[in-house]
């Protein structure tokens, strides 16, 4: 045994990374959804598989040369979920020792050079973790709602809406989001998507791309979109101060870390919503 898995599993995609003892990536491999609540545990678990073989077959090794698993799972939420995925890694002879954590938590510690700190993670769904140097840590879990790309899409959909019947001032998103689901006007864009006969499974990957759509418009300075990116970046910002609280540490100087696709977007009005909110409970957060 010589070489170490790990695999990050998302509502989109699954990654699955092997390296050799001293860092060294030597095989890659990618897959579907891995998140168990999202498409249920047995096609979770196939991405996961997938993913894994992929890696191995570009590595050159056998399940049998893994030392160590290490799993940052979204769909890791409660106890019995983590027990859950752990035997079935271990069945699949993923490593040696199997680790599974949240995927909050796996980002918290590919983000802080300690593993301390806060995470939010903000994708194709939406998570926080932290961790204190004691040892303490949380994750939101179902105790946040919803709050990722899709949730971004719906609340840029509502105001194009508004904005189409004169209920809100007029706004760039709507020649954006026209663009993007190439829509002739706003009436077809909302009757494609609620037409009682219709494949709704394409539904969240067009909503959820939206939220570029959405921040594009705010780094462009529409209004109507930096409102809605500043708000939700306090409220993925009250999730992180509720987690420092969590594991004490609001009080003391904390890595914040950002993660996911939505958070990768160049434009800055989201990401600095979140740090101004999280510094104005914890002034000594650093991100």
């Amino acid at each position: 045994m010589s070489h170490v898995l790990g695999v990050d599993g998302g509502n989109t995609k699954t990654i699955a990374l092997i390296a050799t003892i001293d860092g060294e990536i030597v095989g890659r491999g990618r897959s579907g959804c891995g998140d168990m609540y999202y498409r249920g545990a047995e096609l979770a678990l196939s991405n996961v598989e997938a993913a894994v073989e992929a890696a191995l077959v570009v590595a050159g090794l056998r399940r049998e040369d893994l030392l160590a698993g290490a799993f940052s799972m979204a769909g890791a939420d409660w106890p019995e979920d983590i027990s859950f995925l752990g035997d079935a890694f271990t069945a699949r002879d993923f490593g040696a020792t199997i680790t599974v954590v949240n995927d909050a938590m796996g980002a918290l510690r590919a983000g802080s050079l300690d593993g301390t700190g806060v995470s939010v993670v903000c994708g194709t769904g939406v998570g926080t973790g932290a961790c204190s140097a004691r040892g303490d840590t949380w994750h939101t879990s179902f105790w946040q709602e919803a709050g990722g790309a899709v949730s971004l899409g719906e609340k840029t959909l509502r105001a194009v809406y508004h904005a189409e019947l004169g209920l809100a001032p007029p706004t760039v998103l709507s020649g954006l989001v026209l663009r993007h689901t190439r829509c002739a006007s706003v009436e077809r864009l909302l009757h494609m998507l609620t037409a009682r006969e219709r494949d709704r499974r394409g539904d969240a990957p067009l909503v959820g791309g939206l939220a570029r759509v959405l921040l594009d418009a705010a780094a462009q300075g529409d209004e109507t979109a930096e409102r809605i990116v500043c708000a939700h970046g306090v409220a993925l910002g009250e999730y992180a101060l509720v987690a420092a609280r969590r594991v004490g540490i609001e009080r003391e100087p904390f890595h914040l870390v950002l993660a996911g696709g939505v958070l990768r977007h160049p434009a800055r009005e989201l990401t600095d919503a979140i740090v101004s909110f999280v510094r104005s409970g914890a002034p000594d957060v650093y991100p």
